[in-house]
């Protein structure tokens, strides 16, 4: 009998609600047989009424609905801290520095260490620590690492209590696009306002270094034409840049066109239309985006200030920027030479030598008797030893003495033939049927499957 009292109640106030809903909405609706509202019938009153059984089964409904279903708010269980990393920082330094204890960060590094190198941690590196409040303390629960922008790991406490690490790779778009521009000052100008990533621009220079001095072979009215690929994350924004499909360069009115390629034994490299390797044995340029402070010949030396021979090529840049190994070859010399600096020399084979000097460090791993490959970075400009400013001083050794790397004529390089040779062909026509299909500034979705 309760019960019921309580349903009649409740559908009491129910029916009292909608005729309350009902009643509002006909006397604020305008009227068919007059203009002005129902509402101006209803005498002024400063203070609404609240007596009537309308108004009243509506309050008396607000005060039962929120009495239902209520829970008071909980505090978040997990601190998170979202860090970068610095110039100097070690994983450890970084951990205590959030507030993770000495034995705990050691232990969650040592995880991470089967999946990671923690001396390849770089500045800028984004480093997430996530911690528990249990019992009144904060118990690391995970670490993420940002390492780039196809690749993150997580160290995760597992239901045992243990840290166990994994790499997440994430799931990124590749997009093929073009770029062009005319050189009216300089290459790298010429490719900001074409849009072109500073990367792109970089790897650019590396592949016609063979050939090219870009401090004097490149003149205004020159251009350059290339495809390349773009990565982009799932909201869409670009986070990395590809490989360069297509590179065109005009000098002085000459077209070369170069086309990347990958034979069947895995190796990359980029071709002419014929088939013709554009690596040689020895890079001219072994350094990106730097100006030639100095040629090769007699010279009034900034220090000594007296007329002598200047037996290399200075290139100034910033101190740090890398410098890459000329050719194949075999480290002969990594250490401090008297008036060089810091240097490093290179045997390529039994006629010719690569030099390096003024460094600021050596890159890890370079040391006597180490083999390099061409490209590889083997060190970092500094202004070691009798030197004015940052700058790489570069010699080309031939037969034991120094010479003037313009008037190096080294033979060409690998040439296709055969079977390779037609496998090339349809690389060519492939990407040329894409670069065809590619307006300007424009993005076309998929990356070449056989370049």
């Amino acid at each position: 009998m309760g019960n019921s009292k309580n349903l009649l109640r409740h559908g009491a106030i129910g029916v009292a609600v909608v005729a309350g809903l009902s009643a509002a909405f006909w006397i604020g609706a305008p009227s068919s047989h007059s203009e002005r509202p129902l509402l101006a019938a209803v005498p002024d009153s400063s203070t609404p009424a609240t007596d009537t059984p309308e108004i009243q089964a509506i309050l008396a409904y607000e005060t039962i609905a929120p009495k239902i279903g209520t829970a008071p708010p909980t505090a978040d269980p997990f601190t998170t801290v979202e860090l970068s990393v610095s110039r100097g920082d070690t994983l450890m330094k970084m951990l205590t520095g959030a507030g993770v204890p000495r034995a705990e960060a050691h232990t969650a590094i040592a995880a991470l260490s089967k999946v990671f190198k923690t001396r390849d941690l770089r500045p800028g590196i984004a480093v997430t620590v996530t911690r528990k409040n249990a019992a009144g303390e904060k118990v690391l629960q995970r670490i993420d690492l940002t390492v780039d922008p196809r690749h993150d790991i997580a160290v995760r406490r597992d239901e045992s209590g243990r840290f166990k690490a994994a790499i997440i790779e994430q799931a990124l778009t590749t997009e093929t696009t073009r770029a062009s521009g005319v050189i009216r000052s300089s290459l790298y100008l010429a490719g900001q306002r074409a849009d072109v990533p500073a990367s792109v621009l970089a790897r650019l220079i590396r592949i016609f270094s063979f050939d090219v001095d870009f401090q004097r072979d490149v003149q205004p009215d020159d251009s350059f034409d290339l495809m390349f690929e773009r990565h982009y994350d799932e909201s869409g924004t670009p986070v990395a840049e590809g490989n360069i499909l297509l590179a065109e360069m005009v000098l002085s009115g000459k077209k070369v066109r170069l086309y990347r390629h990958r034979s069947k034994n895995g190796d990359v490299d980029y071709y002419d239309s014929k088939g013709r390797s554009v690596r040689k044995a020895l890079i001219l340029t072994p350094i990106d985006g730097a100006r030639i402070s100095s040629g090769f010949g007699r010279r009034r030396h900034p220090i000594l200030g007296y007329t002598k021979m200047h037996r290399g090529i200075d290139f100034a840049a910033p101190r740090g920027t890398p410098i890459y190994a000329a050719g194949h070859g075999t480290v002969e010399v990594a250490g401090r030479k008297g008036s060089y600096g810091k240097y490093i020399r290179i045997r390529h084979n039994g006629s010719y030598k690569t030099a390096y000097a003024h460094l600021h460090g050596f890159a890890r791993g370079v040391s006597r008797g180490r083999r390099v490959r061409q490209g590889q970075v083997i060190g970092y400009v500094g202004s070691t030893g009798r030197s004015t400013g940052p700058h790489l001083h570069y010699e080309i050794i031939r037969n034991g003495r120094q010479i003037n790397p313009k008037r190096l004529n080294l033979p060409s390089g690998r040439k296709l033939a055969g079977a390779e040779l037609k496998r090339f062909y349809k690389t060519r026509d492939a990407i040329e049927q894409r670069y065809a299909a590619l307006p300007l500034g424009t993005q076309v979705a998929g990356s070449c499957g056989i370049c």
